[in-house]
């Protein structure tokens, strides 16, 4: 065997919390070694630190899912923004990068992503010289390894398109560059590939972690991945689908198409048996509580369940109905950190605190008020994302998607309503029939009244209460307070930076407890809830998974299972279908669909495109869903809605009626599917080729 010297180096101050790897992390030296491979992975400790360098790589900033603005803000869509003083988001919109990207950021994803692989390779290629483990410890190690080498495929995947699958014998980086330059594989291999990479990991993962463990990948993580892979490759983007500019740009250097030209039903049915695969292991479950019967401002009292003529939900106990839960409390608390990763059943990964220095609570920061909870009050949401959440009996809000009626991509009826939008506020008389806006209720506007509990977890509205109980009342902080954006207003339009365009904030990932102190430490989380996690994947996503690719079918397919012990037989029942949507609605405290819905493929196609958009808000899907559907095209480009954030209290009808927001341009072009290919990194390679309407360098 070639004896190769390998430089570890792992440097104190990475700024990481992952307690998994706290052993190796979190030391207070310098580990800075000249080794041969035999005496690394001959030696416990350092096969560990040598793991642990790997979900290093994937901790950083440009490699998260959920985040703030600070990096590559994928989690901003046409569902939620940013404002600033340096219209970075103005910048992200318009596609004002280049192929350095934002910061250089596109060259960090690429390097990292890459750099993890390799990292994890030498590891596979290695770890059999180990004796000092058990089998089952070396199942676990090479299980996290594969894990997380397909990881990083997948963000390079989602983020690049088509990239080069490395050998995994590994690659000799004492040749040139162009001895080791590698052509882009298709979508369809990269796919594959990670799909196989999760198997291989399924098969030697636990079925579940400990508490200290709970970052690293399980049975269920590995599975429910190469659900949502495959269920990206069966989209249209990938499955024949992809517009005829970016499909005649997407080649290789000889010319074959990368994205699949014609349609394979068959992808979609394998990836309901992936999201099948899941489902039938009965680990993972909808997280609720109980209903409350008595609450205060902060924990209020469970409202009393909303009637469903056709399925009786309000006459049932979970998980057949939602007549013995709490709604509001139960999707509200999967994210603010009110039960702890380890307690709940439906987060099947997360990376814990493990995301460099953009993680939830940062976000958070960006979402709080400026005045009274102390942040920057920036984050905020548009006028579409407010409209897409229900009434409370399941029907579309009065005036959703009226500005866009008719236009390209709304003219179904699915997609908006003509009703006249309520602009009046609750009244004190008024506000006992309104028991969901809570005691501070009063001068909200009736369009925010009666709405889904999803809603109040997640919008921060006009006139919404903030709890922020960790408010210091000896220093004239107030707890429980109503937040106006009304121009004039202390966290509404003036001359600064901080405050919300549309006059719509956000609510998701916010603890009643959390309060800020930016005012005088920039990102302060002392006074936050620390128990946030980012949902990287949680079994709601595998429902949702489940039901959308069963209403793509129109055969009948048999699918193997993941292990191949059994065989599903796939195709587009209805009854499987509700498997996927139910669970989903009646936690969410709300009807099911109508039949007609479910018997008719598109109607269901809108439902489901819009579930996702209301479940998952937030979770850094939306970007990449529009793409995958080819929606973006449509969606991306609308203008930006919200309130008449210029508008004063005394003006309370026009504040509420939706305008254009004018600092949140939009536009989508050709170049805007894919992140541009640093030119590093094309110099690098000669087999590499760039993305669509991204230049090559010069």
């Amino acid at each position: 065997m070639k004896r190769k010297i390998l430089i570890l180096s792992l440097v104190i101050g990475m700024n990481l919390s992952f307690s998994g790897c706290a052993d190796y992390l979190d030391s207070d030296y310098l580990f800075d070694e000249r080794m041969t491979t035999e005496d690394v992975f001959k030696d416990k400790e350092y096969t560990n630190k040598w793991l642990a360098r790997g979900y290093f790589y994937l901790a950083d900033n440009s490699m998260q899912d959920v985040c703030s603005k600070k990096t590559i803000p994928f989690n901003f869509a046409d569902d939620m923004y940013y404002g600033d003083e340096n219209d970075g988001y103005k910048k992200w919109k318009n596609g004002e990068y280049n192929e350095s990207g934002l910061g250089d950021n596109s060259k960090w994803i690429w390097l990292n992503a890459y750099r993890g692989i390799r990292q994890v390779t030498i590891l596979l290629n290695n770890i059999h010289l180990n004796q000092e483990f058990t089998e089952e410890e070396l199942n676990d190690i090479k299980g996290q390894a594969h894990f997380l080498r397909g990881y990083f495929y997948w963000i390079l995947l989602r983020t690049y398109g088509p990239i080069p699958i490395v050998p995994d014998e590994g690659v000799d980086y004492t040749l040139d560059y162009d001895e080791i330059a590698c052509p882009r594989n298709t979508y369809e291999e990269c796919a594959d590939y990670i799909a196989n990479e999760m198997i291989k990991a399924a098969s030697m993962l636990q079925l579940q972690r400990d508490m200290q463990n709970i970052s690293r990948p399980t049975r269920g993580a590995a599975l429910a991945l190469r659900a949502r892979v495959l269920l990206y490759a069966a989209s249209p983007l990938a499955n024949g689908g992809a517009p005829e500019e970016v499909q005649a740009a997407m080649v290789d250097r000889e010319g074959n198409p990368l994205l699949s030209p014609t349609k394979d039903e068959r992808k979609w049915a394998r990836a309901a048996a992936a999201a099948k695969d899941v489902m039938d292991m009965n680990h993972y479950h909808i997280y609720t509580t109980g209903r409350r019967e008595h609450g205060d401002i902060a924990f209020p009292s469970t409202l009393q369940p909303q009637k469903d003529p056709e399925n009786h939900f309000d006459e049932k106990p979970w998980p057949e109905g939602y007549m013995d839960i709490d709604p509001f409390e139960s999707y509200r608390s999967v994210f603010n950190g009110a039960i702890s990763a380890y307690e709940n059943p439906e987060l099947i990964f997360t990376r814990g605190r493990n995301q460099g220095g953009e993680g939830i609570n940062v976000m958070c920061i960006h979402q709080l008020p400026r005045r009274e909870g102390k942040g920057y009050n920036s984050h905020g949401m548009t006028q579409k994302q407010c409209d897409a959440y229900y009434m409370n009996d399941g029907s579309d809000c009065p005036g959703m998607n009226d500005m866009y009626a008719n236009q390209p991509g709304y003219e179904s009826p699915l997609r908006y309503n003509s009703d006249p939008r309520p602009t009046d506020l609750v009244t004190e008389e008024e506000l006992i029939n309104y028991p969901e806006l809570g005691p501070k209720g009063v001068g909200v506007c009736k369009q925010y009244a009666r709405r889904e509990p999803r809603f109040y977890a997640s919008v921060g509205y006009n006139g919404a209460t903030w709890n922020l109980l960790n408010a210091d009342e000896s220093k004239d902080e107030v707890k429980n307070v109503q937040i106006f954006y009304y121009r004039g207003d202390p966290n509404g339009y003036k001359n600064t930076t901080y405050w919300p365009r549309t006059g719509i904030s956000i609510k998701k990932y916010i603890h009643p407890d959390d309060m800020s102190n930016t005012l005088q430490t920039s990102y302060d989380q002392s006074r936050m809830n620390n128990s946030k996690v980012d949902p990287a994947i949680r079994y709601a996503e595998v429902l949702l998974i489940y039901a959308e690719a069963l209403n793509e079918l129109s055969g009948s397919y048999d699918i193997p299972s993941w292990d191949g012990s059994r065989t599903y037989t796939i195709s587009r029942k209805i009854d499987e279908m509700k498997k996927g949507i139910q669970p989903i609605r009646i936690r969410a405290g709300i009807p099911d669909y109508t039949a007609d819905i479910y018997e008719d493929q598109t109607k269901f196609r809108i439902k489901l495109k819009r579930e996702r958009q209301i479940e998952l808000f937030a979770e850094g899907h939306r970007y990449f869903d529009l793409r995958r559907w080819c929606d973006a095209p449509q969606e991306e480009s609308a203008q930006v809605y919200g309130c008449n954030a210029y508008s004063t209290k005394n003006m309370s009808a026009i504040f509420h009626t939706p305008t254009v927001t004018p600092s949140l341009p939009s536009i989508f072009t050709t170049k805007m599917w894919f992140w541009p290919i640093h030119h590093d990194e094309l110099k690098h390679n000669k087999e590499l080729t760039q993305n669509p309407g991204w230049r090559d360098p010069e």
